[in-house]
């Protein structure tokens, strides 16, 4: 080796060595909050744009100082995961593409299929297993169905391969990621007609658009930040991301334009000398927001998600949520876990809200746990009703009790309670500390046609009601969709968009709408998540048998306008023309309202 090439590869793995301290510094920043991490961020993707551009530059060299090609692969993985995580922090669909693109160079270019000898390195062969597990996740949560099924397949074989040929390894957690992915996917086949995201081509409705625009409230609210937790036993879920989750995560965010999608090469400037990317089919420097941003679409609201959190966490960082609220914003909460359904008969108990505010005093005040009594616990009605955020047991410490909640409504609130005790929350309603809370409650059971053909752990109806409506309703009445039918689920979903139409008319004039849902409604996603709630309760409410009705309609606090009640005329005329559409009239109880 000359001494200009061992100069060159020293120089190499400096660079590899600070850029991937600087990663590893961002990699542990916090996924919430609007800590500025900005400086942070700039500076990781600076090292790795110096790196690239070197390892590009002098790759002839580094080749014969003996560089692999999946050292090149690993970078551009490690540039992949820092816009991913990007993506986590900010919710802007621009780094999530970008992540793809370079994954999907790596995968193109082979970079981790190399020599023999790499196919026989565990550590190699364990760098590829990440990149693949890494770029599904990606290719999920963009919707590319393709690409998720090739990633599959490749990523099936490769976990058979490492297991013959490293036979003294155990590939256990391989394998669970594996499970994890074909049955996420399997649980989300075939549901899906329209995207999820919203889309201006079926949310935007022509008709109603005049009305949303000329309704003005007293107050109007921006929708800035959100919180998605979920805590469930056996929930389909791939790496920390659960069902329920990932269909919230593309509700609350914009569908991008196909322009956005196509792959682009561009020349950015870095002290005024031209770098050409187009070798790593990617960018590198946090100064392209705007060469990267979609100019179609506005920006999403900022999302934290939290994977099986304990309440702690849930509470810290709601409080950090709310404690950087802008004024004149509102934050959407969404918590899925199971809860106690009290002691009167496995319904909510009917504690009064004088017990709700006193909890809350009392625990402020006296930080007592309420065992007092030499370990034992004397817990009323009124302390079984909790969401359950933790492992199997029971400990006071994994219980989310609807007084937790009260200090946070200082600030606006939309409040999404999805568990089998979520009407216990319903004493929220009055007991706020200065902000009334919008209040969408799930039903205490969810309710099927086929009830033995559904998997209860594939996700809640509720939330798939308010991400997919159309299939959460072919899911409840126990239609399987197909291609040979698409005409008719595409006359479904029109069915369901002129209704959303004509309700968006009724409530932008409407004189009697609470201001808690007025000051929202301008908001396009918090406006369709209520279009989509209305739906979901009065499809059950003529679906589920009428003795039944308090088990399986959701509710919402304040009431919404009776004008969109389910038995309202706007409402129920719906219900009827999609039940005669799928010619499924008598799964409904119309002659009973």
């Amino acid at each position: 080796m000359s001494d200009d090439n061992d100069v060159t590869l020293q120089t190499f793995r400096a660079l590899v060595e600070n850029a991937d301290h600087k990663f590893a510094r961002v990699r542990d920043a916090p996924a919430y909050g609007r800590v500025n991490q900005n400086h942070f961020f700039h500076k990781v993707f600076k090292a790795y744009t110096r790196l690239w551009k070197y390892q590009q530059e002098n790759r002839a060299k580094l080749v014969q100082c003996g560089l692999k090609r999946w050292e090149i692969g690993e970078i551009a993985s490690r540039i992949g995961q820092l816009y991913f995580g990007q993506y986590m922090r900010a919710s802007e669909t621009r780094f999530l593409v970008e992540a793809y693109v370079f994954y999907e160079a790596i995968l193109s270019r082979r970079y981790f299929e190399g020599s023999e000898d790499s196919a026989k390195d565990l550590g190699v062969r364990s760098k590829e297993l990440r990149f693949y597990a890494r770029f599904l996740l990606v290719s999920l949560i963009l919707n590319r169905t393709e690409m998720v099924k090739y990633l599959m397949e490749r990523f099936v074989a490769l976990v058979d391969d490492c297991k013959s040929t490293f036979r003294d390894t155990n590939f256990k957690e391989w394998k669970q990621v594996v499970q994890e992915i074909v049955r996420f996917t399997k649980a989300d086949k075939g549901l899906s007609f329209r995207p999820m995201r919203y889309c201006a081509i079926f949310d935007s409705h022509q008709a109603s658009l005049p009305y949303v625009a000329r309704f003005h409230a007293k107050r109007v609210l921006k929708f800035h930040d959100a919180l998605l937790a979920s805590y469930h036993r056996n929930e389909v879920k791939f790496a920390e991301l659960t069902l329920d989750v990932y269909r919230m995560i593309q509700c609350l965010e914009w569908e991008p334009s196909g322009s956005f999608y196509q792959k682009r090469i561009v020349r950015p400037k870095e002290n005024g000398d031209v770098i050409d990317h187009s070798g790593a089919s990617g960018i590198i420097d946090m100064n392209l927001a705007a060469d990267m941003a979609d100019p179609n679409t506005p920006s999403n609201p900022t999302k934290a998600t939290l994977y099986r959190p304990s309440v702690t966490h849930v509470i810290a960082v709601m409080a950090t949520i709310c404690e950087e609220l802008p004024s004149d914003s509102v934050v959407l909460v969404y918590l899925s876990a199971p809860g106690k359904a009290g002691i009167q008969n496995g319904g909510p108990s009917k504690y009064s809200r004088q017990k709700v505010l006193s909890e809350s005093s009392d625990e402020l005040n006296s930080g007592m746990s309420e065992s007092q009594n030499n370990g034992k616990s004397e817990s009323s009605g009124h302390h079984d009703n909790y969401l359950w955020f933790g492992p199997k047991g029971n400990s006071g410490s994994n219980n989310l009790y609807p007084g937790d909640l009260i200090p946070f409504t200082r600030k606006p609130l939309f409040l999404i309670i999805d568990s089998d005790n979520s009407h216990a929350f319903k004493e929220l309603h009055g007991a706020e500390r200065g902000e009334m809370a919008a209040l969408f409650l799930s039903p205490l059971r969810p309710v099927f046609k086929n009830p033995n053909d559904v998997n209860v752990h594939n996700g809640s109806q509720f939330t798939f009601f308010l991400t997919a409506p159309l299939s959460a309703f072919c899911q409840m009445i126990g239609l399987i969709p197909n291609e040979a039918d698409t005409d008719v689920y595409n006359e479904a979903e029109n069915i369901i968009a002129d209704a959303f139409s004509e309700w968006e008319v009724v409530l932008c004039s409407s004189t009697i709408m609470d201001l808690v849902w007025a000051q929202v409604i301008n908001d396009p996603f918090l406006r369709r998540l209520i279009l989509r709630f209305i739906f979901c309760r009065s499809v059950i409410s003529f679906f589920c048998p009428p003795e039944e009705s308090e088990l399986h309609l959701p509710l919402c606090l304040p009431h919404l306008p009776t004008s969109v009640a389910p038995k309202s005329k706007a409402v129920r005329s719906v219900v009827v023309q999609l039940a005669k559409h799928f010619d499924i009239t008598d799964s409904f109880h119309f002659t009973d309202t």
